[in-house]
Formats: C-alpha cells, structure tokens, sequence
C-alpha cells in the first residue's frame, strides 16, 4: 500500500525549519464573545491585555460576529443563561468555527454549558473554563492555544469526516500533536468545508448515513477545485470482499478504524512522505 515507504526525515533539514520557526511570531490575538460588559467579563479583557493580547469584543449576535471573521482565529466565549434566546447566533458560530478554522474556547457555568453543547458539541470546544473562574490559568491556557495556533499554521490540515462524535473526539486527539485537524460530521459540512478550504488531506467516513462517503467523494472529484484533494477512506469493514468496494472507487488509499492510534499516525505519515517523493 501507499504507507509503505521510508519515513526518514533529513536532520540538516529538520534543523533549518527549527531555526526559522524561531522567527516566527506568535500572533495573540482573540475576540471577547459575551452579552455586555460585567465586572468578570472586564477582568477577564483586562488580564489578556495585560499578557499580550490583543483584545476584541463582540455581543452574541450575528451581525456584529460577522464584523469580526477576518480579525482573528481565537474566540473566547463568556457564557450566560441569556444563550436559549440566541440559537440562530450559536448555530452561525458553529458554522463559523467549522468553515473558518476558529478556535473556540468557553467560560460558564455547568447549566450553560449543557445548553451551549446542544447546539455546539463538545468536540468543536478546545477549552472549557468553568465557573467560578480562575483568571491566572485562564490565561495560562489561552496563551498556549495561541503558540499551538502558530504552530499549527505550518502543519499540514487534515479534514476528518465521521459521523460517530465519540470517534471524531479520539482521533483528533491522536493527530493533533503533529496535524492540524479540522472536523466534521457529515458528508455536506465536509462539501461546505472544501469550498473555501483545501486540506492537505481527507480522512472520510466510507459508511455514513443521509450523504454516504462514496457520494462525498464523487462530489469532491466532480469539481475541479476540489477533484486534487486526496482523500482517504476510514472503513471498519476488513475483509476482502469490502476493500475491494473501497478500492473501486478509487481513493488515495483507506485505513481500517481498528488500526489504533500508533498504526494511524504510521499510516498517514507514509502517505505524505509518498506524496512527496512522487511530487519531486
């Protein structure tokens, strides 16, 4: 298969990248979300401020959050019982964070969060802050999303596409230390995605329901902005008769589910170093 090649990383190279990360700056900045200015909502814009931040603020509504998409990648989220009466805002910011690449992180209460993760999943929260709040970790924390952030900028992006929330939460962990991983949970937010995005690489659910992984795949290769996107495909489904479904349709490659975290993160290396090397 594609993974079988040698993943050996040239050390003069590997050197030259450290140095030159070394220039880079971090850029921390992030967009205040909250329903009017509070005693803690304050504080927390003035601690920010205080460790480099720079700091936006925004009311939870539509109008005002458009304003505010091309300034930054970080969202902090000042939760409060007021979120039943602004569903339409927190489905437009799911969207956002989704198509955008937004980090989203929350402070509230356990009764608020419960009633943001109706309509934002925890898998789309990068950090959760709950009340009453400790300021100094806050921004303890904040300050390393925004270095992971930079960093992240030259990692490669991987769009994963499963249906399963428990699945997408675990192999977004395993990737993250070394990709960038955006996800998704349907085939049509993965169509969405691609419009104004293109990951380096697709990992797409083969058995999905309503848009089926097949049908997302004919829908990639049928544009011409999309059809270079390589996509692989996630199967749970071992044996002969069913890879040879998989194989096809001809995608970049497929790996089982049950590979585990280790194999995974084999599997997708060899086929970037692959990539590469047919690229030279």
């Amino acid at each position: 298969m594609f993974w079988d090649t040698d993943d050996g990383l040239g050390f003069d190279e590997q050197s030259l990248d450290e140095q030159l990360n070394m220039l880079v700056p971090v850029r921390k900045s992030v967009l205040v979300i909250s329903k009017g200015s509070t005693f803690m909502v304050d504080a927390v814009c003035s601690n920010l401020k205080a460790a480099g931040f720079t700091v936006t603020t925004s009311p939870p509504n539509i109008k005002e959050l458009k304003l505010h998409v091309d300034e930054t990648d970080m969202y902090l989220f000042y939760l409060g019982d007021y979120l039943d009466s602004v569903t339409d805002t927190l489905v437009y910011l799911k969207d956002l964070i989704i198509e955008h690449e937004k980090s989203l992180n929350v402070i509230g209460d356990d009764a608020e969060l419960s009633m943001l993760g109706r309509v934002i999943s925890e898998e789309h929260w990068d950090n959760v802050f709950p009340r009453p709040l400790d300021i100094k970790h806050m921004v303890e924390v904040m300050n390393n999303a925004a270095e992971k952030n930079t960093d992240d900028f030259k990692k490669k992006n991987i769009l994963l596409v499963d249906d399963d929330p428990a699945f997408l939460k675990m192999v977004k962990e395993w990737l993250s230390s070394k990709y960038k991983v955006t996800i998704v949970s349907s085939g049509m937010q993965a169509i969405t995605y691609i419009a104004k995005n293109t990951p380096d690489l697709i990992l797409l659910d083969y058995e999905m329901p309503v848009t089926t992984g097949p049908q997302v795949l004919e829908m990639i290769r049928s544009e011409m902005s999309t059809s270079n996107i390589p996509v692989i495909f996630l199967t749970g489904k071992g044996d002969k008769q069913s890879i040879t479904k998989v194989l096809r349709l001809k995608p970049d490659g497929y790996i089982l589910k049950t590979a585990g975290r280790e194999k995974l993160l084999e599997q997708i290396s060899h086929y970037f170093e692959t990539r590469k090397g047919m690229m030279k």
